[in-house]
């Protein structure tokens, strides 16, 4: 960019007094114009400052939430497989309990079985004695 340098229009001998007030008058708004393009400038430097910076962080931002989406699938799937075997247990667990229950139940009734044919059995040896 060109850079704008403040006018000087006083001092020379040969200007009139009008001609003095109206070059000053021009000095100073070009000095005034300098520094509002200086102030312009300066505010446009700190807008491209905040905005390095929040491409920065939005940079940031977008890895971390690459990074927890590789870890979400991650656990995704390990919570998958987990759940899985927890239901084969759960399955497992039933089927055996069930088929202890059975194994219970045959026991008593062959306790009660037994019981019923050692009663008999008594009673048949203390006649066949007696």
């Amino acid at each position: 960019a060109p850079q704008i340098l403040p006018l000087d229009l006083g001092g020379s001998p040969s200007n009139s007094g009008a001609m003095a007030s109206q070059g000053a008058s021009l000095q100073n708004y070009n000095n005034e114009l300098v520094k509002c393009i200086e102030d312009l400038k300066e505010k446009r430097e700190e807008v491209n400052r905040q905005i390095l910076k929040d491409e920065e962080e939005k940079q940031k931002i977008q890895n971390d939430l690459r990074i927890l989406t590789e870890r979400l699938s991650r656990i995704n799937d390990s919570l998958a497989r987990k759940v899985a075997s927890r239901n084969e247990y759960d399955k497992t667990i039933m089927e055996t309990e069930a088929a202890y229950m059975k194994i219970l139940e045959s026991s008593q009734t062959l306790l009660h079985v037994l019981k019923r044919e050692s009663v008999s059995l008594t009673k048949k040896k203390q006649s066949s004695t007696g």
